[in-house]
């Protein structure tokens, strides 16, 4: 890692207290955890929700750093045992678009080293917030481009304004008026980002087993002629969450293995996909972009309402919510091929999300009601849940082979052996986050950068101990496959992998 100087390194370094290894059961106990490097400066920790408090053992695992200069700050204070225990600072407050330059800064810049700001939180301006870091040469990720309080249920907004495509493209143009400095990493858990790594990972399977003469690629034009050259027609970001809690859910209450306000955050958006150059069909109620990238479209009503076909290696064929990501739209853009400035490849991606039942009999009961949230929030915590896996991974379709699904499949159980205070679901983003901290650290000064411009091979060497079994499948499904057949439906059957054969209408 490259020494840099920072507004708030200018003297020595104070020398910073060894990384602490947190418990977590007998397997953690007896493994040598690897300290992948230290952070000079201060720790900021926005937002101790279910993400924050997975996130900051791991941190106290492969870090070293200075504990008296460790702050975690949100507004509810329900868990601040775990960070005083830990002699940490915590400060319960709301940060908003008023104080975040003053609440922040001093605690950024305290004392002498580079910082490191870790925004977990909800209702905070992203781009806000890695603009001020990179002003005062401080590390920062985040899990996703999150607005300022009030964004998603804007009723003024229109829906074109309130997508993740918009929102992403605040960050592309910050990026491109202001190149290079120090690295800020945009989107960078479960999905986004561990996903966009394992994009690359399936895609040099695919083109091995093809027996496609290839070279790995080292820049992202040479990763959109290979997935071209391979003739990957789009990507599912399939996900299928088992986990099963101990008691039934009760009425009036929305249960989910991670932060309920995101996931409500985004299915309340319209369902957002990266539109592919093979797609010969669109729905009526689809919108395209007028400006920027213009990777993807999006649908006049919301994702975690929008349903459609895809594969995942345990149950096989199932349903999965059309929810908006980043990665759909970054998967897309990264792997467009453009010749003399016109698009002639881009691959269609959309995440096809199957949650916890617990979390879609949530949505129905929430949906029923005419979209009035429950009025009890909760995530199940691991000692809430008696068994189950988040089986989370890419499937690239369209290809010789048919389809390829390539990635986690952590248990619950597995869990509990090798981390702390999460669930599956949750501990596949919150190593993703320590992956991005580290790719961060060796990489100092990269600019504002997105999970598909990073190093996937060391990134997924970070996380993979944190993931269960790794494994890719090739599957012979398409969304034609087993189709009830009692109805007429509106099918494309000259090419399975067309969109209008996967959305459910």
């Amino acid at each position: 890692m490259t020494e840099t100087k920072t507004p708030a390194a200018k003297k020595k370094a104070a020398k910073p207290a060894p990384a602490t290894q947190s418990s977590a059961g007998s397997a953690a106990a007896e493994k040598s955890w690897p300290v992948h490097g230290t952070i000079s400066g201060p720790i900021v920790m926005i937002g101790f929700g279910s993400i924050g408090k997975g996130t900051l053992p791991l941190i106290e695992r492969h870090f070293r750093f200075d504990a008296s200069r460790v702050t975690v700050i949100d507004p509810v204070d329900a868990d601040r045992k775990l960070v005083d225990d830990r002699g940490y600072k915590f400060l319960k407050e709301a940060i908003t678009k008023d104080n975040y330059r003053d609440v922040l800064s001093p605690l950024l810049t305290e004392g002498e080293g580079q910082g490191f700001c870790v925004n977990l939180s909800v209702d905070t301006s992203s781009l806000d917030l890695m603009k001020l870091c990179r002003e005062l040469g401080v590390l920062y990720i985040d899990t996703v481009v999150e607005p300022w309080l009030g964004f998603y249920f804007d009723e003024n907004a229109d829906n074109a304004s309130r997508t993740n495509y918009a929102l992403r493209e605040t960050v592309r143009r910050e990026k491109k008026k202001n190149p290079g400095g120090t690295t800020a990493v945009s989107c960078c858990g479960a999905n986004p980002g561990m996903v966009s790594w394992f994009v690359k990972q399936a895609l040099v399977d695919i083109a091995r087993d093809t027996g496609a003469k290839f070279e790995e690629p080292t820049n992202r034009k040479g990763w959109a002629k290979l997935m071209k050259k391979v003739g990957v027609k789009g990507v599912h970001i399939a996900e299928r969450d088992t986990q099963r809690a101990k008691k039934p859910k009760p009425m009036g209450a929305f249960w989910n293995t991670w932060s309920v306000e995101g996931f409500l955050s985004e299915g309340f958006q319209p369902s957002e996909l990266g539109w592919g150059t093979h797609e010969k069909w669109m729905p009526k109620n689809a919108r395209k972009h007028k400006k920027g990238c213009k990777a993807a479209i999006y649908l006049e009503q919301p994702g975690a309402n929008t349903r459609v076909r895809t594969w995942c290696p345990t149950p096989g064929a199932q349903y999965g919510f059309l929810v908006t990501h980043n990665e759909s739209i970054s998967i897309a853009d990264f792997f467009t091929v453009k010749e003399e400035g016109k698009v002639v490849y881009r691959p269609t991606c959309h995440y096809a999300y199957h949650p916890a039942n617990d979390a879609v009999l949530s949505l129905h009961e929430l949906f029923g009601a005419a979209g009035k949230m429950q009025e009890t929030l909760h995530v199940l915590g691991e000692d809430e849940i008696i068994d189950g896996i988040d089986e989370l991974g890419v499937l690239l379709y369209g290809h010789e082979k048919n389809a390829y699904w390539y990635g986690s499949q952590l248990s619950i159980e597995e869990t509990r052996e090798i981390a702390p205070y999460q669930n599956a679901t949750g501990l596949q983003v919150t190593s993703a986050v320590l992956a991005g901290m580290v790719w961060a650290l060796e990489n100092p000064n990269e600019g504002i950068v997105e999970a598909d411009e990073m190093d996937y091979r060391r990134c997924l060497e970070v996380q993979r101990p944190y993931l269960g079994p790794v494994k890719g499948y090739y599957t012979d499904w398409t969304p034609l496959t087993d189709r009830p057949g009692f109805f007429p439906e509106d099918l494309d059957e000259s090419d399975p992998w067309q969109f209008r054969n996967i959305l459910v209408r």
